[in-house]
């Protein structure tokens, strides 16, 4: 025993994403689709959304909240881990994606488990009811990340997962010049996102960073 942390490096994410469950066929399929139509390649990673998948069992989840859908890779895989009868709501600002990601939703194995909300997660947030979802996952704009989880903290049961991505800001958290423009709001927000009351959470070096919360 040891209470040395071992440091996670590169070798280390290989051989993760080694060991996970892949994605199938479909997934696949609509990450080759969403880039020929130039959706932005920014989805999770295969082990990213088996781990989620994991969280959500545990959790015995049936209605999940997301903000950013872009092609609907997350949607369905976290739509996958739950029970029939369960829902996903996801929302999204582009018509182009949210064309996109209901079109695959439309031929996956989930299909009537998710649905897509168009709009801004600060528009759409607000009109969903209290304590009416099990799990929230944030992976949109970085800079809007704290209201989007004053809502979610509204939406998610007590008892419920906070799901936060990107806190490792395209791997760029810590480095002196970073050249992506949300670094600054995503390094803002992990230092807000540490000190929220009623919220027990830490990053998992999963994916690029994963925030991983239960609200007490």
């Amino acid at each position: 025993m040891s209470e040395i942390s071992t440091l996670v490096t590169e070798g280390h994410f290989r051989y993760i994403a080694a060991h996970t469950v892949q994605e199938d066929d479909f997934l696949r399929d609509l990450k080759r689709e969403a880039r020929s139509a130039g959706i932005p390649p920014i989805w999770i990673s295969p082990e990213q959304a088996s781990f989620m998948q994991i969280l959500l069992k545990l959790a015995k989840a049936r209605e999940v909240i997301e903000v950013g859908t872009l092609a609907g890779y997350s949607a369905i895989a976290m739509a996958r881990a739950l029970p029939e009868g369960g829902r996903v709501r996801t929302i999204e600002i582009s018509e182009v994606h949210a064309a996109f990601a209901e079109q695959w939703i439309a031929r996956s194995d989930v299909a009537g488990r998710v649905e897509v909300h168009r709009g801004a997660g600060k528009d759409v947030l607000p009109t969903f009811a209290a304590d009416s979802a099990d799990a929230g996952f944030l992976d949109a704009d970085k800079a809007s990340y704290p209201l989007y989880l004053r809502e979610s903290l509204r939406i998610v049961r007590r008892g419920g997962l906070i799901l936060v991505d990107n806190a490792f800001a395209f791997g760029q958290l810590l480095d002196e010049r970073p050249t992506d423009r949300e670094v600054g709001a995503v390094r803002a927000f992990n230092e807000y996102m540490n000190q929220v009351q009623g919220l027990h959470s830490i990053i998992v070096p999963i994916g690029d960073g994963l925030w991983v919360g239960v609200k007490l």
